[in-house]
């Protein structure tokens, strides 16, 4: 693994192309790049994933039996070295297309807590990732639910929770572009992710 290029996988969660997660992530994956970082984007509106049966087809393989996208995501997760997934905040949590996707995660969940098998396909680094979200309100709890969600996500692919970028009252589209330091901040970073 030494010598390689660090590979960073972006994941924008909101169902509106050029919001402003995408375009927070857009920066953090310029900021990953600046550093010689591999970088690649999901987008999950785009991709065909279907909500998890909880089924139980996962139990004794740790493959999800349903045949859509998120075989290629599961793929793209365990090869990563570093994630930034980047969802606007829908009714104190992630969106629709970001909780499916952890959702189908089951499969990997059974893979790493009952049949005890790595979940991690490059297991020579330290793994970490990094939540971005805005959201329109701005109440104090207004991220604690995604938080909590993108936490057990994280630790389910064998990742750490590198940290977040939250910014509250951001709603209409390209709000963010206002901030004073939000895209600064998104590429600071990105750039520290892609240092580790």
């Amino acid at each position: 693994m030494m010598g390689e290029p660090v590979r960073v996988l972006g994941i924008a969660g909101s169902p509106r192309r050029s919001g402003n997660t995408e375009v927070l992530l857009d920066e953090a994956l310029r900021g990953a790049s600046s550093e010689g970082a591999l970088v690649k984007t999901l987008v999950l509106c785009n991709l065909n994933i279907a909500p998890c049966r909880h089924c139980g087809g996962c139990d004794e393989t740790g493959v999800c039996i349903v045949d859509d996208d998120m075989q290629m995501v599961h793929n793209e997760l365990r090869s990563t070295d570093h994630l930034i997934l980047a969802s606007p905040i829908f009714f104190m949590g992630v969106t629709a297309q970001t909780k499916a996707m952890i959702d189908r995660c089951q499969a990997l969940w059974v893979m790493k807590y009952c049949l005890k098998l790595p979940v991690a396909a490059n297991r020579g680094r330290e793994r970490r990732g990094l939540f971005i979200s805005v959201g329109g309100r701005g109440e104090a709890t207004l991220f604690e639910g995604a938080i909590a969600t993108v936490k057990s996500f994280l630790a389910t692919i064998d990742m750490k929770y590198a940290g977040q970028l939250l910014y509250p009252r951001v709603d209409e589209t390209g709000a963010i572009r206002n901030h004073p330091s939000a895209l600064k901040d998104a590429f600071s970073a990105g750039r520290k992710l892609a240092q580790g």
